[in-house]
This record gives structure tokens, C-alpha cells and sequence, in this order.
């Protein structure tokens, strides 16, 4: 499974607008979604929502389908690897106090519009706006549950 990661699209409904968290990457400290590699007998959604808490200590519901991928280059030491990210909408319910990660990332909650301007990846761009865009964001989000 080596080429592949899988990533959360975390978001909240904020008075009814549709806002989206973003975090910084640890090396350039680009804005991106938490994202991390295949775990060993841990379903695809399940490890983006791992990497979102990891990363930012987000908790919620995550989708057991993927909205969409995008791709995404790692460094490992010399060697250079395109990775193709699946991407599961996490509706974010809360944040802890402590995470794995805390400290070591920066994290804003944005609209989808300045979301898709801020991240860098532009599959990433598009994918955030395709998502936005597709679902008629109320209290009845389909992950409202």
C-alpha cells in the first residue's frame, strides 16, 4: 500500500456557514489537511480521523467514503515519492486539550473560499470547493448525526 495516504477534511457548521480547519505542514509550514500513511488493520476513514486528532486533536464523525483525492509529494530522506491522498469529510464535534502533535502545528478555522485560496496543492483547491459546493450546508448535513 505504500503510495497512499489518507487525509480529514475537518469542518463545522458555524451559524449555519460551512467552515473548514485547516493545518500547517511540520516542514514548509504550508496550510493543508491532516493526512498520514495506511495503519495495519485500520480502515482508510479511520486513519484520516486518527491523523486529525494526532495532528490537531480533533474528535468527530468521519465519512466512511472518500469525497475526492488529490496528490501529494514526500520527501524521505534523499528520495522524493507521490503519494495520492484520499480524502474522508470529518465533522468536527470537539477539540481535546492535548494531542500527540499539539505545538507543532498551526490550525484556523476558514471558510471553504479562503480554504481553497490558502492551501497550496490545487487538486486540494478544487477538491475543497467541489465539496462546499455539493452538499446544501444546514443542520441536516449528511454527517449531522
Amino acid at each position: 500500500m505504500g503510495k497512499k495516504q489518507f487525509a480529514a477534511l475537518p469542518f463545522r457548521l458555524d451559524k449555519s456557514e460551512l467552515r473548514v480547519m485547516l493545518i500547517t505542514t511540520r516542514r514548509k509550514r504550508r496550510w493543508s489537511v491532516p493526512k498520514g500513511s495506511p495503519m495495519r488493520n485500520k480502515e482508510p476513514h479511520l486513519t484520516a480521523a486518527l491523523e486529525a486528532y494526532e495532528e490537531a486533536g480533533l474528535v468527530g464523525v468521519v465519512a466512511t467514503r472518500a469525497v475526492g483525492s488529490f496528490k501529494h509529494r514526500k520527501r524521505k530522506g534523499d528520495r522524493k515519492r507521490t503519494m495520492n491522498v484520499d480524502v474522508f469529510p470529518l465533522k468536527v464535534n470537539g477539540r481535546e486539550r492535548w494531542w500527540p502533535e499539539k505545538g507543532e502545528r498551526e490550525a484556523i478555522w476558514v471558510s471553504p473560499k479562503t480554504a481553497a485560496r490558502l492551501v497550496h496543492k490545487a487538486q486540494l483547491r478544487r477538491l475543497i470547493a467541489r465539496f462546499a459546493a455539493r452538499t446544501e450546508w444546514s443542520v441536516s448535513s449528511p454527517l449531522s448525526a
